[in-house]
């Protein structure tokens, strides 16, 4: 290794993290660079770029060279380098520039064939970057084979010297405007300096409206000529009276010359502008599309479809499902050959490669090099996520199509693994909450059972042992304690048993028109014995209130309602039931007249193990089941529970249900 320049000794420089520029072309030494770049990379531990700068000249590579510079392209890929590719035609500027832009530290480029052969000569790439980036490392690495310059193909030259017949067509014309344009001016008594003007101008639009620089030279020269034989005296002839006419002619075809040839620059400068702007656009759209998918399969869709816009290709993609490649999914743009070949055997075996070995193959690879698409693996951080497929055949991808590929696959990868990181979060975030609810659940149960419990066991164990000793009141209090805490007990579980089915969706509704009056004496029955410090009264504003409903659910609600308003209000509090039908509803309100519910609590009563601040006077504890099951069984019947206050003081709790009718069949 050769370093040209000395670096620059100080602790800001030492300081600086390493970042190695190496610059790629379709020179066949070229590999041997990349791999000495990423070594010093690896050496350094520092960031690792691969740098092509395309010139207009580019567009004429020959087919070999272009998969010669693609392969340099995807050695560096594979040995760590990020890609990234310029445009313009001054290389030593283009490099230097990005360097600055980048904080590039190092450059790692080949020798070059070309040599100063005389002094007035333009001096070297690598003379010319010195000269630009003075604070830079650049390491030429030496090439023991001889670089044979390959000249171009001929038919190439010919195509670049021999214009289109539309191209000599708008040539003629604006020549011969210029004319009509200058003879006027010299009826007019213009001077020649403006109508020589107008020729410079017929030049100048020339270049602009043609392709390539041949059409400007032939109207440069061809403006000297016409400018001679019809606008010089004597016309109509090539002679010339003015002794200073041939410096006008000379001065005149040099400046016509130099207005195409930096007409054509601008040209060219311009298109290479509009694909740099049309490939941000595409990028920002694409990135926008993306974080607006929903799924992974809408990622893949969006990124398919953007690259048959971008490239005019047939894409074909696939995506990772449990460590597995899924079926592919085909998006046709030129349809050339059918589908069934994108789905061929080389084809998926092209395909499981590049999944397997996080590595570009088919056409134009050493790998299944036979198959008509060249794949890519959708992949960030070492985690493959897909494989995306292009159609290449003959037409291979230049550097451009393959640079912006790889900016919108990186953008795919990208979306997805935020995607699959999202789902993670969102299930672990279920699971905890699930866990804690699990939690909850068991420290209300160990500590809710224990108190009903020990009270049965406690007043089974004084009647087994002392029942002669007891007297018949107290025998009838223990077995009304006994009897009161299993009832306690049976009414959990049976929530516990519902919320169960509810929360897994096992729970079925068995509907059918009931009568309400039945249902509410029902529930009635099954209230608490300490009902009896509660009076409790039911109103039916219209007889045979009908409603479609599963009764054994709409039963427990109304038990849970009632045992509720029995459990949180005083002794000799007032319990009321008012059922009444409207058009195509039921409703039932429970009112009663205790405390009420404090406006901060209303929001989460209905909310599951919510208990509130109450305190129960025989020390059980309510899990916060009851409203919350009577919820969900109000919202399975399509109808809506809610709380407002009594007045003066108190809750009501209002719960509608669909109606029903009886179909009579005689």
């Amino acid at each position: 290794m050769i370093n040209n320049m000395e670096p620059k000794i100080g602790s800001k420089h030492e300081k600086m993290p390493t970042h190695t520029l190496v610059c790629l072309s379709a020179a066949p030494s070229n590999a041997k660079i990349v791999r000495t770049a990423a070594k010093m990379a690896d050496a350094f531990g520092g960031a690792f770029t691969a740098l092509y700068v395309k010139t207009k000249h580019g567009e004429h590579m020959s087919a070999h060279d272009q998969k010669r510079l693609q392969e340099h392209m995807h050695l560096a890929e594979l040995l760590g380098a990020d890609i990234a590719t310029v445009y313009g035609e001054d290389v030593s500027y283009q490099i230097a520039e990005f360097a600055r832009l980048y904080g590039i530290t190092q450059i790692v480029i080949g020798r070059s064939s070309v040599r100063r052969r005389h002094f007035w000569s333009k001096p070297t790439l690598t003379e010319k970057l010195s000269e630009m980036a003075p604070n830079l490392d650049i390491h030429i690495i030496p090439d023991s084979t001889v670089r044979i310059v390959q000249k171009p193909r001929r038919e190439d030259f010919v195509r670049q010297l021999v214009p289109r017949p539309k191209d000599m067509i708008i040539t003629a014309l604006l020549l011969f405007v210029a004319t009509l344009i200058g003879i006027f001016f010299l009826k007019l008594g213009f001077t020649e300096s403006n109508i020589i003007a107008v020729y410079i101008f017929g030049v100048l639009l020339t270049s602009l409206a043609t392709k390539g620089f041949v059409c400007s030279l032939i109207a440069s020269v061809f403006s000297v000529f016409l400018f001679n034989f019809f606008l010089t005296e004597p016309r109509l002839n090539f002679h010339a009276y003015d002794a200073g006419y041939p410096v006008t002619f000379v001065v005149m075809l040099a400046v016509s010359i130099l207005t195409g040839t930096l007409a054509s620059r601008l040209k060219d400068q311009a298109k290479l502008s509009a694909q740099t702007a049309f490939r941000t656009k595409v990028l920002l759209d694409t990135n926008q599309l993306l974080q607006k998918a929903k799924d992974e399969h809408e990622i893949m869709d969006i990124t398919a479809n953007q690259l048959v816009k971008l490239l005019d290709r047939d894409v074909v993609v696939y995506l990772e499902e449990d460590g597995k490649i899924e079926n592919g999914h085909l998006y046709r743009k030129i349809a050339e050959v059918e589908e069934q070949r994108f789905f061929s055997s080389i084809e998926r075996s092209a395909v499981i490669w590049a999944f397997s070995n996080e590595a570009c193959s088919g056409a134009t690879t050493d790998r299944y090099g036979d198959a008509i698409c060249f794949y890519r693996p959708v992949c960030i951080n070492h985690k493959v996520y897909g494989v995306v497929g292009i159609y290449v055949h003959h037409a291979l991808l230049d550097t451009f199509e393959n640079s912006i590929w790889l900016s919108i696959l990186g953008e795919c990868a990208l979306a997805i693994e935020n995607s699959r990181n999202a789902k993670e979060k969102e299930q672990a975030a279920v699971l905890a909450k699930n866990e804690q609810l699990r939690a909850n659940l068991l420290r209300a149960i160990s500590h809710d059972l224990r108190t009903p419990l020990t009270s049965i066991s406690g007043n089974a164990s004084n009647l087994l042992s002392h029942e002669s000793q007891l007297s018949q009141a107290t025998k009838m209090q223990m077995y009304t304690d006994i009897y009161d805490d299993a009832q306690w007990l049976i009414t959990l579980v049976e929530n516990l048993l519902s919320v169960t089915r509810i929360e897994d969706g096992t729970m079925h509704l068995h509907t059918s028109v009931q009568l309400m009056e039945e249902v509410v004496d029902e529930a009635l029955r099954h209230i608490h014995r300490k009902s009896t410090e509660h009076p409790i009264s039911v109103t039916y504003q219209q007889e045979l209130i009908l409603a479609r409903i599963d009764a054994k659910l709409v039963i427990q609600v109304i038990i849970n309602l009632v045992d509720n308003a029995i459990k949180y209000t005083p002794a000799g509090s007032e319990i009321r039931i008012i059922v009444s039908q409207q058009a195509e509803t039921v409703s039932v309100s429970i009112e009663d007249n205790g405390e009420g519910i404090p406006d901060s609590l209303k929001s989460r009563v209905f909310e599951m193990f919510f208990t509130g601040k109450n305190q129960i006077a025989d020390s059980r504890r309510s899990l916060g089941l009851g409203l919350s099951l009577c919820k969900s069984i109000i919202n399975a019947h399509g109808g809506e529970i809610t709380l407002t206050d009594n007045t003066p003081h108190g809750s009501i709790f209002t719960f509608t249900l669909p109606s029903g009718e009886v179909n009579i069949h005689e």
